[in-house]
């Protein structure tokens, strides 16, 4: 493939990027819905040959080693997708509307895409329920993103985006741990009894 640059291209970034978060969107439903297929990704691999139930000793630290690999890259895709909804709601709202907003529809997206692809719970049951779970463990992802955006603005009221989307990041990936303890022990503990 030859890459042609046209000096005289435009791109209509915020069009681009409002397409690009409807399909997210439309993804992260369609796996909650179970309208979309994913492949099992969990295969033989995460679990030691001739373990048909996951007994074995190696088996819960294989299955959380895939499962945080999981996570992990959903959780970059939806921290990408945070922080450019959030440049863009930040030109229109202030910093804390621009925050709650992001942080609620990636959380939305994440929990489906986590509960499908990363705990391999498949199917409409318990769907609303791990929703309403997993929009509780987003209430603590708030408040900590909230809180560490207040503390920047009380100590530098003038703080630049950048130095807010740096402040948020890093309460993210806090939150982020948080919401994986919360995801593995409760949101889709009930309907997934051997999730460890």
């Amino acid at each position: 493939m030859d890459w042609i640059d046209d000096p005289d291209s435009r791109v209509r970034v915020v069009a681009k990027a409002l397409g690009d978060l409807r399909g997210i969107v439309r993804l992260g439903t369609g796996l909650a819905r179970g309208t979309i297929s994913v492949p099992a990704l969990r295969s033989a691999k995460l679990r030691p040959p001739g373990d048909g139930q996951g007994g074995g000793s190696g088996t819960p630290r294989r299955r959380l080693t895939g499962q945080l690999a999981s996570f992990v890259l959903i959780g970059v895709a939806s921290t990408a997708a945070y922080v450019l909804l959030y440049l863009l709601l930040r030109s229109v709202v202030a910093a804390q509307a621009a925050n709650a907003i992001s942080l609620l529809l990636t959380a939305v997206a994440n929990t489906a895409v986590n509960r499908r692809v990363t705990f391999g719970i498949r199917g409409r049951a318990d769907a609303a329920r791990h929703q309403v779970r997993g929009l509780i463990a987003f209430g603590i992802g708030l408040a900590l993103t909230s809180g560490a955006l207040a503390a920047l603005h009380a100590s530098a009221p003038q703080a630049s985006r950048t130095a807010e989307l740096t402040v948020l990041v890093a309460a993210n990936l806090t939150a982020t741990l948080v919401r994986f303890g919360l995801y593995r022990s409760w949101v889709f503990r009930a309907a997934r009894g051997d999730v460890r």
